[in-house]
């Protein structure tokens, strides 16, 4: 199975361009959503784990003084990681709404949010139901039917 990321080793010709750095991480490119999606929760950690450590690296080349080419690779990997853990997330909660599913009660972060007055409104049968006295007042106070004459 392929790696998230491949490290290669290489020397630098000329000793001003190195800084000390003897590797570099293709890990900048954007990883697609799609394809961490069908991966499973193990192979989504060791990825999550493969772009921190490419991260940590970046950033002490960073420090050590590297080429400013290095920024937009922090940011390329650090976009990588909150993309990978969005999946991790989303794969989580659907696991738990599938615990839930047709259960009475859900917890309170999986229910859907519409608006404060939405959720306070009364349901259809609530809303149908007829009080008492209201009942009696139509036996007793009908609505009259009126025939007209043609």
């Amino acid at each position: 199975m392929p790696r998230a990321c491949q490290t290669f080793d290489f020397e630098f010709s000329s000793p001003a361009d190195s800084f000390g750095e003897r590797s570099n991480s293709t890990c900048a490119a954007k990883v697609k959503v799609a394809e961490l999606r069908e991966k499973s929760q193990a192979e989504l950690t060791q990825t999550l784990d493969q772009y921190k450590r490419d991260l940590l690296d970046l950033k002490v080349q960073q420090v050590a003084g590297a080429a400013a080419a290095k920024s937009s690779k922090i940011r390329d990997v650090r976009k990588n990681i909150a993309r990978v853990l969005t999946v991790i997330t989303q794969q989580n909660r659907d696991a738990v709404r599938a615990k839930y599913a047709g259960k009475k009660h859900i917890p309170i972060d999986l229910r859907v949010k519409k608006t404060r007055a939405l959720r306070r409104a009364m349901t259809k049968s609530e809303v149908s139901r007829i009080t008492l006295r209201q009942q009696k007042k139509n036996i007793h106070f009908a609505r009259r039917q009126y025939a007209i004459k043609a």
